[in-house]
């Protein structure tokens, strides 16, 4: 009998302490409190740019401190484009675009492990281009 649950669901609940553990093993962080820097700079800046279910079902599949850095946010009435969402983030923080790009690509590759492929894909149709890489993913565009 297959199991009919969202792929969010049949993963294991991680706890945020295993999250930022993935993410400071995935970014080569030297502490874990490096790696919470990140998450929260990138979970904050991720809030602004998703909105309705996709938010929400995100939300549900975080452990409860992401998932509240993400949900405190208020959405932006502009969605950034990927490029434009790191410069946002590299100039909140004075840190290098390059830094913040590192620090993106190692939190949201815990984000999309989460989520799911399924979710994942929604999230991005949500979002406009450029995230899909941040997310660990090939970014495909229409022949014109």
């Amino acid at each position: 009998m297959s199991d009919q649950r969202e792929p969010a669901q049949r993963l294991a609940a991680m706890t945020f302490e295993e999250m930022l553990e993935k993410v400071r093993y995935e970014g080569a962080y030297p502490t874990r409190e490096r790696a919470a820097e990140a998450v929260r700079l990138v979970l904050s800046g991720l809030g602004e740019q998703l909105t309705g279910d996709e938010r929400v079902e995100l939300a549900a599949c975080l452990p409860f401190e992401a998932a509240r850095i993400l949900t405190q946010q208020i959405p932006a009435i502009e969605p950034l484009t990927g490029w434009a969402f790191v410069k946002e983030l590299a100039t909140r923080t004075g840190a290098t675009p390059a830094t913040v790009r590192w620090d993106t690509g190692s939190v949201l590759a815990a984000v999309a492990t989460l989520a799911g492929p399924d979710l994942l894909t929604r999230v991005l149709d949500q979002l406009p281009t450029g995230y899909a890489l941040l997310f660990g993913r090939a970014e495909l565009t229409q022949a014109a």
